[in-house]
């Protein structure tokens, strides 16, 4: 009996074995780590703040008054958050609120501001207590860079030169004199100038041709006046010597249509010394269909795979245009600005309309990753960007309500990926894989190297998969790899969030890999982004 017992048990033994999934065999990753490519410019990594919902009022200024702790109503909590970030630049007024703001309406005291309509975004009440000065103080505060876009859809190219010398004139003068009595004797430093904002659809629906002709006056006249950032041979201060040139940036796609690219790179090509610009817009947005309708909380895994398949189409948009641009730039001197990207979701329910207000989830991380690795692929030509937005909106870093603060997963994805600001991307190769979810195939893995300036190697590695753990082979060619560590964000569900009662079920964790002659080792768990430091 005994023996048939022993005979039946290995059978079974035997049947289970041979029905288990085979072990997945590991993915080799090659990385030259004494290789070289371009730098992985900061401003890859930028910010945007648009006056719209709670993303400004509320999530960035609450007043001197408030009981929120701040600092000249600046909330000390967001301000303190985002300087872990090492935010290189921030985009404001906008957006679609740009082409419709006049920024007189936003200084002098604020008692005798002018209150109106945010016409672009809910019809809420504006009152203007955020204004020019206060955003460079809130610069100032997380130790980041402007980008001013200048209001081409309502506004003149006098208001432009105008807003401009408040900013940056010297106290000597009529504008800077008035910057000086309210507070800032110093002229401000302007570093990216934006001439519109989408001018094909709400800054104006202009042809391509018509706004081509507005944006070679603005780029002339809008002078950056601030002598220590001016270049010596450029009037307008936007090129090559001095500290921190000012750079301005033309509108430039939202679609795979070029009309707009060959427009700006043509009139590039021909211009003369009397105006330039330094920069040309794209936006581009995961939201598969317009109006936005796929849900922040509560999906599954069909709406997971579908929203990172949409984020691919990134890859197509800066192929073509960066196409367009090589024909009259070969020397990629003037790079594609991202300035709008992320994933644009359907309002959450109970929300205001237009206040855009979504929830965040480890799906939201990984495709800002996917879209980081593509923008560090292309870094010859994409040399800035802005997620939109940093607050509040749409794919936010930070959620307030009240006193109340949360960091979302996005957040944590862009605290890991720091160490790529101004490294340089290294040759890296590996077999993506496959994740398939019905009819929709995606590369299973996406990777990034780079060298940081004090030589330290960083890998990015992203299992896209949201069940299965990937086991990685990484050789490391040109240093003798002796250990390696860093942080994995990932969480148990798909549509995993933080909350303010439960802060902390997505942040980073600790992870090692095993190295072995030279040779590193880790799984990767499903539905993760993994950030390693490489030490020789």
């Amino acid at each position: 009996m005994r023996k048939l017992f022993s005979m039946v048990a290995a059978a079974m033994a035997a049947s289970s074995a041979s029905s288990a999934p085979p072990q997945a065999a590991p993915i080799t990753v090659s990385i030259a780590a004494d290789g070289t490519g371009p730098k992985i410019n900061p401003d890859i990594f930028g910010q945007f703040a648009e006056n719209l919902g709670t993303g400004i009022y509320g999530g960035v200024w609450v007043g001197e008054g408030s009981a929120i702790p701040n600092v000249r109503g600046l909330r000390s909590d967001v301000v303190t958050a985002l300087k872990g970030l090492k935010v290189p630049s921030v985009r404001w007024p906008g957006g679609c609120f740009a082409d419709e703001y006049h920024w007189r309406d936003g200084i002098g005291p604020r008692a005798k501001r002018a209150v109106t309509v945010n016409g672009s975004w809910g019809n809420a009440l504006e009152k203007n207590d955020f204004g020019t000065d206060e955003f460079f103080d809130f610069i100032q505060q997380i130790g980041s860079e402007a980008y001013i876009s200048v209001n081409m859809g309502s506004g003149s190219v006098k208001e432009a030169a105008d807003w401009m010398a408040y900013m940056t004139a010297d106290p000597g003068t009529t504008a800077g004199a008035e910057r000086a009595a309210n507070g800032h004797r110093d002229p401000y430093q302007v570093k990216f100038l934006g001439i519109g904002n989408e001018s094909w659809s709400c800054g104006g629906a202009y042809r391509s041709e018509y706004y081509v002709d507005e944006m070679k006056r603005y780029a002339r006249f809008a002078r950056n006046l601030n002598l220590k950032q001016q270049g010596t041979d450029n009037p307008a201060g936007g090129s090559v010597a001095g500290s921190s040139p000012m750079r301005r940036i033309a509108v430039g796609p939202g679609s795979p249509g070029t009309d707009y690219t060959e427009a700006v790179m043509r009139a590039w090509k021909g211009h003369d010394w009397s105006w330039s610009i330094e920069g040309v817009s794209l936006h581009n947005y995961t939201w598969v269909s317009w109006p936005p309708t796929y849900a922040s909380t509560g999906f599954g895994e069909r709406e997971y795979a579908t929203l990172i398949k949409d984020t691919l189409k990134m890859e197509d948009m800066i192929r073509i245009h960066s196409a367009v641009m090589d024909k009259y730039d070969p020397a990629k001197k003037v790079p594609l600005v991202i300035d709008e990207w992320g994933v644009w979701l359907a309002k959450l329910p109970g929300s205001r309309d237009g206040f855009l207000h979504q929830q965040n989830s480890i799906r939201d991380a990984i495709i800002a990753s996917i879209n980081l690795n593509m923008f560090a692929r292309h870094a010859d030509r994409v040399r800035m960007t802005a997620i939109a937005q940093m607050v509040n909106v749409l794919q936010a870093m930070i959620l307030t309500d009240g006193p109340k603060m949360v960091l979302t997963p996005t957040y944590h994805l862009f605290k890991m990926y720091v160490p790529f600001q101004d490294a340089t991307r290294l040759p890296i190769t590996f077999d993506a894989g496959i994740y398939r979810f019905g009819d929709v195939s995606l590369p299973r893995i996406d990777a990034i190297a780079a060298r940081a300036a004090d030589g330290k190697l960083w890998i990015a590695l992203t299992n896209v998969d949201p069940s299965a753990p990937a086991q990685i082979d990484a050789q490391i060619q040109g240093i003798r790899a002796r250990a390696a560590s860093g942080t994995v964000l990932t969480a148990d569900r798909v549509d995993a969030v933080n909350t303010y009662d439960k802060p902390d079920s997505v942040v980073p964790r600790q992870i090692a890999a095993r190295v072995s002659n030279g040779r590193i080792s880790l799984t990767l768990p499903p539905k993760s982004v993994t950030v390693l430091s490489v030490t020789q």
